[in-house]
């Protein structure tokens, strides 16, 4: 069997494809780089972090955006007419008085590696583009129309225009074609396909929270009419009718279903195996309960779905609340790679599993610089939205230990340097070395910072001297804390416990959408180039355990 989720951590929006034997799957990275993950399969139960499409921070500028901006729900397709790839992702770059500005762009590639062409810009009429391959080389862009106008539904309806790969550009403007399968509202994430000659929409609705779901409509004609699936929403994690079509509200948690081990369930794309089997990636989420906060973000999960005599999909088994255990593909088992617990960075090279917000992790972390240590310089604070050094990996599990050594001499009190869990740079806690005026020496303290209102733990100083030093972050469900030792076996308590739950879509008020990372951290704030020294990064988390 199959257990869900199968990306764990901040994986949301995921878009599926199948080439050849090799299966692939998007996810959105919003303000983390490198952008949109790629993750790969021959069998859709082993998965592996294979690539990221969104590699150059200077063609892809996300410094300065909000917490929560940046790429969303790309489009990953593969067209066997052309033997290409398709990458369509918007950035958003505002949700101001809530008029969602955002730019979608088109990407080619013919290996899924790279390199990818020059971004075609195509459209800012609102969000979750994606791309159908029709026959005879036609091509559609289909989006969510957002809505501003007083006096009309919102967020708005499907919209769909053509696009010409000669001129790579639209054919006149977006047309609306569809305002969804059910009354729950929030309609989003469009995906058309085609399959025994109709066309079929595949959407989310219920907004992104509580009441999502998967939905879908089909025609005889590309820009429709659309009808509707009869048994919508074909997957969710609440089931019944609602309706919620005039409340824009997407969290709405008074639809939390406590009989379902998935939350969230909705923003669907599907796949067809070799075989003919039929399997559906969506987002899903694991709340604390009853605070219902997700701390480790929207994940993706996989559901086997069937086509009915009649030509709809359901899920395989019946019914249509999301499965924590799903029955496995009959293509031959495939192990793949994982995800080190371990880095010691003696392999010259930064892996693949690193992010940083807003910039390429390259601009500021060095592995070559000291044989079996990372560098990391130091930039501003980490409450910029600019240029922030701060390595980091998904968290994916609540119960967790992270430990690091780390060699730091601060000069002045601008440097600090140490281990931090953070959600956005208004929602962190951070185990600093740095430089103590009061003690006149270096120190170890720790920083909250919590929907912007910045803690500084003075009883938590504690003087050390200028030798290498083990940080450790333990989080133990909705307890985290920190310990150091000098030696790394004996481990000293600093500062109280903290909230995990509170790192979560739910309680930080500047972003949403995301989830929790873990990672190291510099700060240089008078010459951005004061650096510390760190000799590996461990992450072990028991994935087994349930978050609540």
């Amino acid at each position: 069997m199959i257990k869900n989720p199968i990306f764990k951590g901040f994986n949301p929006d995921p878009c599926i494809c199948r080439k050849g034997d090799d299966y692939y799957a998007a996810v959105s990275s919003f303000e983390w780089m490198p952008g949109i993950p790629v993750y790969h399969s021959k069998d859709l139960k082993n998965w592996e972090l294979y690539t990221h499409i969104l590699t150059d921070d200077d063609e892809v500028d996300l410094k300065k955006l909000p917490s929560a901006k940046g790429i969303w729900a790309p489009c990953l397709t593969y067209c066997e007419d052309e033997d290409l790839f398709y990458a369509v992702y918007g950035v958003m770059n505002s949700m101001n008085a809530r008029y969602f500005d955002v730019d979608n762009y088109l990407i080619t590639a013919k290996d899924i590696k790279g390199p990818w062409s020059e971004p075609v810009y195509l459209h800012s009429s609102g969000f979750d583009a994606s791309i159908l391959h029709d026959g005879g080389g036609r091509k559609y862009i289909v989006s969510l129309e957002w809505e501003t106008r007083e006096g009309y539904e919102k967020p708005g309806s499907i919209c769909m225009v053509e696009y010409s790969p000669k001129d790579k550009e639209i054919i006149g403007y977006p047309r609306r074609i569809w305002s969804g399968g059910t009354d729950r509202g929030c309609i989003e994430a469009p995906h058309l396909t085609k399959h025994d000659g109709r066309y079929y929409i595949m959407c989310a609705e219920g907004g992104t929270g509580y009441n999502h779901c998967v939905t879908m409509g089909r025609s005889e004609n590309v820009w429709g009419p659309y009808e509707k699936d009869p048994a919508n929403p074909i997957v969710t994690s609440a089931p019944g009718e609602s309706f919620e079509r005039h409340d824009p509200d997407h969290l709405k948690p008074k639809y939390f279903n406590p009989k379902s081990p998935l939350q969230k369930c909705g923003h669907g794309s599907y796949v067809e195996t070799q075989l003919g089997e039929v399997y559906l990636l969506h987002l899903c989420a694991r709340p604390f309960v009853p605070e219902l906060r997700c701390t480790l973000g929207r994940e993706t999960a996989l559901q086997k779905m069937e086509w009915t005599k009649d030509g709809w999909l359901r899920l395989s088994g019946g019914g249509n609340l999301a499965k924590e255990y799903v029955e496995e593909s009959r293509l031959p088992e495939c192990k793949l790679p994982e995800i080190p617990d371990f880095d010691d960075f003696d392999a010259g090279e930064l892996g693949s599993w690193y992010y940083a917000p807003r910039i390429m992790p390259h601009r500021f972390a060095d592995v070559k610089a000291r044989p079996g240590y990372v560098r990391i310089r130091g930039q501003e604070s980490r409450t910029s939205l600019n240029k922030v050094s701060i390595l980091a990996r998904k968290l994916t599990s609540v119960y967790a230990a992270v430990t690091t050594k780390m060699e730091f001499t601060p000069e002045i009190h601008q440097h600090s340097a140490g281990l931090i869990l953070y959600y956005d740079n208004m929602n962190y806690i951070n185990l600093r070395k740095y430089r103590s005026e009061t003690l006149g020496q270096s120190a170890l303290s720790i920083i909250h910072l919590e929907n912007g209102q910045k803690h500084e733990l003075l009883n938590t100083r504690i003087p050390v001297d200028d030798v290498p030093v083990y940080l450790r972050l333990n989080i133990e469900g909705r307890r985290s804390w920190f310990e150091w030792s000098y030696d790394g076996k004996e481990y000293q308590r600093i500062g109280e416990n903290f909230d995990t739950t509170k790192f979560s879509d739910e309680y930080c008020k500047y972003g949403e959408f995301t989830g929790t990372f873990v990672g190291l951290t510099c700060a240089d704030r008078v010459r951005h180039r004061h650096y510390a020294d760190f000799d590996f990064f461990e992450y072990r988390a028991d994935e087994k355990k349930k978050v609540n």
